[in-house]
């Protein structure tokens, strides 16, 4: 999938409904604080839903906006180039077409409203042409045994009443002169639509956001290191994880046959003193293994680190870093595609480099 269109409502400046258009590459020009910068952080949270690099604070609401008593923040993409089948409930393939998921041009919308400036509690609407007559306007809410239900009150014929998605198509198929179709915006954060978010999120893209006013002196981590943050990021995987605890087990069973059999032997000599001690080993989900690879570093020309090279080639190293991560992204998470938003390259980078 691919950005078409985003739209923003009541995001620090923007009070008024904006469309941004976009294209496989879209730059935005103008003068400083009318926006820019906005727009990028607005989809870092409308796609990384606070765990990217911006978070929702109620300092985000447009103040106009607030003072009126309206206090939700809005942000919607429009989606093209989509996958032809999806899977949305169950394993069953089917279609956004198939389900009226499409807007009036054939891409999918998807809204995210967040009630005063509240990540955690933010709605998802699908805005989508889709039926509106009451006796089929909510399918894709409803579970097996409701559509089993339609479908035996309608005596409709179905193929298969074991597959939402053949019942759904059936039911509409039945009504299809009198579906009533108008935009609508389905509320995919309750019940049994639930599904169909989680599904649909498997086929977004990556976004990634780079900064380009990040400190980038000798505090700043990832300048001194992008290692350290790589090596934080590999003990968090599930997989290296249960090799660890595989490790750390076998460790600690040793070290207690070692320490029991040395305090049994002490015992024999002396079982007062013996009997005072015990071993201490400390559990697996205490050790820092992070530590072990405190030293791991890049670096060049007899050893100067990275934050002691020129700031170029610093954020030139910290922006290949952050192209790297984002890969490694995609390939764990099985991500079709990336969305590199980057701030302001031509005070990061060599004319030169500004282009790639």
């Amino acid at each position: 999938m691919q950005i078409k269109r985003a739209t923003l409502k009541n995001f620090r400046g923007y009070k008024e409904e904006v469309d941004i258009e976009f294209q496989n590459l879209t730059v935005f020009i103008g003068k400083n604080d009318v926006g820019k910068s906005t727009v990028l952080e607005a989809l870092d949270v409308f796609f990384n839903d606070g765990k990217g690099v911006v978070n929702l604070d109620v300092n985000d609401i447009n103040k106009v906006a607030l003072q009126g008593g309206d206090s939700e923040i809005i942000i919607s993409v429009e989606f093209e180039n989509l996958p032809s089948e999806i899977v949305i409930d169950a394993t069953n393939k089917t279609s956004l077409s198939d389900e009226y998921l499409l807007n009036s041009a054939g891409n999918l919308t998807i809204i995210k409203k967040y009630p005063n400036a509240s990540s955690s509690k933010a709605k998802v609407y699908i805005k989508a042409m889709h039926p509106n007559n009451k006796k089929c306007n909510d399918l894709l809410s409803k579970r097996n045994n409701d559509l089993r239900k339609i479908i035996e009150q309608e005596n409709i014929e179905c193929s298969d009443r074991t597959v939402n998605a053949t019942m759904r198509a059936a039911i509409w198929k039945h009504f299809e002169e009198n579906l009533e179709i108008t935009e609508t915006e389905i509320d995919v954060t309750k019940e049994d639509a639930k599904n169909i978010w989680v599904n649909l999120q498997k086929y977004m893209p990556i976004y990634s956001l780079f900064q380009s006013d990040r400190s980038n002196n000798d505090s700043d981590k990832e300048v001194q290191n992008p290692l350290e943050r790589a090596v934080q990021e590999i003990f968090r995987r599930t997989d290296i994880q249960e090799k660890l605890d595989i490790v750390a087990s076998e460790v600690k069973e040793k070290l207690e046959d070692v320490s029991n059999r040395t305090l049994e032997k002490l015992r024999e000599m002396n079982p007062e003193i013996a009997d005072s001690l015990n071993p201490v080993i400390p559990n697996t989900e205490n050790l820092k293994w992070a530590a072990v690879f405190k030293n791991v570093s890049i670096t060049g020309d007899n050893d100067i680190p990275i934050n002691k090279r020129g700031s170029g080639i610093r954020r030139l190293i910290l922006i290949n870093f952050f192209r790297a991560e984002a890969e490694r992204r995609i390939r764990e998470m099985n991500a079709p595609s990336i969305i590199y938003a980057i701030e302001e390259p031509e005070t990061s980078q060599h004319a030169e480099h500004q282009k790639k």
